[in-house]
């Protein structure tokens, strides 16, 4: 059977439950709503059909919203109306997500032409700690570049090092530090940037990193140690090459403008984020404002346009399921989530638990970001390395060679509970009620 034939079957089991039951109301299947069926049916074959991705998740935000609007509706009406004020709803954080999406692919460019990721290398150790030098640098560089860009690097500077033989508990050990060093920074990976989008505070998302440093230095250390019995390091000089400081002025100016927006609009209106897209849009401007200082590699946007409509249907799709009915936020389950989320794609399941509402965003953010680390497609940064490795493409070696992912996570998530200990926030998203006028006091007349 080919795979066209399959999306048919697929599309067809989808849509046939529709057809039969929507004119009767919300549909439950052995007492679960179809919105989550079908949810999970579009993450499956993401997962399955790699090379159909876009249109799977394109086909599954199409179904759902046929779905939603000849059934049960949706909270902002029934109808092609509530179909249209849901979107109305969504628009700023679908926009402020594209953006920024697009925009840090050109930034990860930048930090890369920088050859700050060529020099780095003579700096590691010559024995197994080199190994776990360059793991740390990932995890360094994913704190304020995209996890995926990250990854990259890392599986680049690997390359290098290791004569092209990187054994797959070691590119287990990179997505895992890419993966670490962005769930504590909320410009360091998609889910937490979704957070900060959605107002959770960055102090907040910090508390993350007491877990990550943990799962990194568990991770670190095996991984490390199974790639220089593999394949140990071998160093270049690299004596002429040269910091690019204009490409790394772009990094730091557009980082800046990103931070900055988003703060002063927080602080100025407590709305104000919620009702434009300025944290994208940020991002755009300081790309226009430095196009004279470097070119732009703008013949990225098209191949990261088609990812980031990607994404952003699996977010649509998360947007309309019934979150009163799942179950209640709570320690165990983040534990969870962070198990799902090597299953299925954490941006979808962070969507989920935001519209839901109640969590340790710290505890949530280590939990969907590092989690995704255990199998090869559980996270972006992996199937971006896979894709330079295809080695590593395969669940069975991934898990048999990356056996220390699943226990720094573990290990990693107790001790954040035993620190910091389970703390979920107020409602973040709720708006503050306005203080009253305070009336002027008229004097007395004499």
């Amino acid at each position: 059977m080919t795979c066209r034939s399959r999306l048919t079957l697929l599309g067809a089991g989808i849509f046939l439950p529709l057809a039969a039951h929507a004119a009767n109301g919300g549909v439950n299947i052995a007492g679960i709503p179809l919105e989550f069926i079908v949810f999970a049916a579009t993450l499956l074959g993401v997962a399955v059909f790699h090379h159909f991705s876009l249109w799977v998740a394109l086909g599954g935000f199409a179904t759902l919203s046929v779905y939603k609007i000849a059934t049960v509706g949706f909270t902002t009406g029934l109808g092609v109306a509530g179909f249209i004020g849901h979107l109305h709803h969504e628009w700023v954080t679908v926009a402020n997500l594209f953006c920024l999406l697009t925009g840090f692919a050109i930034l990860a460019r930048h930090f890369e032409k920088s050859h700050v990721p060529v020099i780095l290398p003579k700096y590691l150790p010559d024995d197994w700690k080199g190994g776990f030098v360059l793991l740390v640098m990932v995890f360094f560089i994913s704190s304020f570049l995209d996890n995926i860009a990250a990854a990259l690097i890392g599986g680049a500077m690997a390359h290098q090092l290791f004569k092209a033989k990187v054994h797959v508990g070691y590119l287990a050990g990179i997505v895992a530090a890419s993966n670490a060093g962005g769930s504590g920074s909320v410009v360091g990976d998609t889910t937490t940037t979704m957070m900060w989008i959605d107002g959770v505070s960055p102090l907040v998302v910090l508390d993350a990193y007491v877990a990550a440093v943990v799962a990194l230095v568990i991770v670190g250390y095996f991984a490390a140690k199974q790639q220089h019995a593999y394949s140990p390091i071998l160093k270049h000089s690299h004596a002429h090459t040269h910091v690019d400081w204009g490409r790394l002025f772009i990094v730091g100016v557009m980082l800046t403008f990103a931070v900055v927006t988003n703060v002063g609009a927080n602080m100025l209106y407590t709305g104000m984020a919620d009702s434009f897209p300025f944290i994208g849009v940020a991002v755009w401007l300081a790309i226009i404002l430095t196009i004279p200082v470097r070119r732009h590699d703008w013949e990225l946007l098209p191949e990261t346009i088609k990812g980031s409509i990607f994404l952003l249907s699996l977010v649509m799709c998360a947007s309309m399921m019934p979150v009163e009915q799942l179950p209640p936020a709570s320690w165990m389950s983040a534990l969870a989530l962070g198990f799902i989320s090597a299953v299925f794609d954490n941006i979808p399941l962070t969507a989920l638990a935001l519209k839901q509402g109640g969590y340790d965003w710290g505890v949530l953010a280590y939990a969907v970001g590092f989690g995704g680390s255990m199998l090869w497609f559980g996270s972006s940064a992996g199937v971006a390395l896979t894709n330079m490795y295809p080695e590593g493409r395969s669940a069975s070696q991934w898990l048999k060679q990356g056996w220390h992912v699943p226990v720094g996570y573990v290990v990693g998530f107790a001790v954040l509970m035993l620190t910091l200990g389970w703390h979920p926030d107020a409602p973040h998203d709720e708006p503050k009620p306005t203080p009253a006028p305070v009336a002027l006091v008229q004097p007395a007349a004499s």
